[in-house]
């Protein structure tokens, strides 16, 4: 996550007011009915009423397309969405706002996909034409909702990063945990994460606030600008995640998000930075993540971090599995006092963690910490073991990837 340029989306607030239906809301309700089937169908805008995107059409992201309050958008499965080329205000991306649902069940044969124009995937096809180095086609997915998050603001709210601050749908958080933003099910986002600011990408998904009414499964985030899936406070539950060609962090944590991540497996490239980014909370609300069946391949690339903990991070990594580690800078940090304090403390707690060593490395090899105060390394260390390739107990369970691109290209 590139932190936090909300500043300089309050300029962009005017350049989108000529497109406006009002002073507050930028953007014109969407389109009437939907054409006959066949077509490639463009959607912009405000979506007022109840839709169902059909398979048999491929429907086109012109600009940030918003599913408003009260509405459902259902997604059948095998759909795919494309998204136009746009640059910050022009960037395309799809916005699930507070109290809105998306239902986009896909399955393993019939996929959502979400990718750019530039594409030439057609209706039922599974296989893209574009590469991992063509991140940054278009913004990404952003769900919004209504469950707490930790935000130095008195009202537990925020605006999410990638939409300018004061307008109606870009608002998350608030006193529901269990919350309900739909379900997402046997998704695929391509090439997604352009800039909508200058050095502010999207991520591929985006959680704002997500409540764990809310069914999040079978992921995948190829190539995307910044990073592959950021979990803004809020407590969804999300399983089964692959994250392939991310230029920014894997899985990034930040605001207190106090679900579970359960078997994700996560593929470093030559522009990753961290696997795993987790911070801990802005304001005083608390929450404890916890991530388990974790497999994380560094793909002997110097430089990456493991995971980097920072901000007095809090939660549970439990069955981690690490491969194909660089004797260059491939480290689990503690990045603050505020987290040496919290791993000290046992509220940073590390269980079953299993390694791949690079030959003449130890386990505490792979520790790193910035602070006054020294870091209770066993608190890793006691809890990690060096293992062979291919003799791991631990980790995800890859078989359920086997619907991916990612494995389509046989990059794991």
């Amino acid at each position: 996550m590139r932190k936090k340029f909300l500043p300089i989306f309050g300029a962009l607030v005017v350049s989108l007011a000529t497109v406006g239906c009002s002073s507050d809301d930028p953007i014109s309700p969407g389109p009437g009915p939907t054409p006959e089937p066949g077509k490639d169908i463009v959607k912009t805008g405000i979506l007022k009423s109840n839709e169902t995107w059909t398979s048999n059409n491929i429907y086109v992201l012109d600009g940030r397309v918003v599913v408003d309050e009260g509405v459902t958008l259902t997604i059948e499965p095998g759909t795919i969405i494309k998204a136009k080329d746009g640059q910050e205000s022009n960037a395309s991306a799809l916005i699930v706002d507070q109290g809105a649902k998306l239902v986009a069940n896909g399955t393993a044969e019939k996929p959502i996909i979400f990718t750019s124009v530039n594409d030439n995937i057609k209706a039922g096809e599974k296989n893209s034409t574009l590469k991992a180095s063509d991140a940054g086609q278009w913004g990404g997915v952003i769900v919004l909702g209504k469950a707490p998050i930790s935000v130095a603001a008195s009202s537990g709210k925020g605006y999410i990063e990638g939409i300018p601050a004061g307008l109606s749908y870009g608002e998350y958080g608030g006193t529901n945990a269990a919350d309900n933003s739909g379900s997402l099910k046997y998704i695929s986002i391509r090439f997604s994460g352009v800039a909508v600011a200058p050095n502010s990408e999207i991520q591929g998904l985006t959680l704002g606030g997500v409540g764990n009414g809310t069914t999040i499964e079978n992921v995948e985030i190829f190539s995307n600008k910044d990073d592959g899936i950021e979990f803004f406070g809020g407590t969804v539950n999300v399983k089964n995640v692959v994250v392939y060609g991310q230029e920014d962090d894997g899985l990034d944590v930040d605001q207190a998000y106090s679900g579970t991540i359960d078997n994700a497996l996560i593929i470093q490239t030559e522009k990753s930075d961290s696997a795993l980014e987790i911070d801990g909370p802005e304001g005083n609300g608390t929450g404890s993540f916890t991530f388990k069946n974790i497999t994380i391949n560094m793909n002997n690339i110097a430089g990456k971090k493991i995971a980097d903990f920072r901000d007095g991070a809090t939660g549970k990594l439990e069955n981690i599995f690490v491969n194909n580690i660089n004797t260059t800078g491939n480290v689990v940090n503690v990045n603050d006092e505020k987290t040496i304090v919290t791993l000290n403390g046992s509220k940073l707690n590390f269980v079953k963690w299993e390694f791949v060593l690079p030959a003449g490395k130890t386990v505490a090899n792979l520790f790193t910490s910035k602070g006054t105060t020294a870091p209770d390394i066993t608190k890793f260390t006691s809890n990690s073991i060096g293992v062979e390739n291919g003799k791991q107990t631990v980790g995800a369970n890859t078989s359920v990837f086997a619907w991916t691109f990612t494995k389509s290209l046989n990059l794991f």
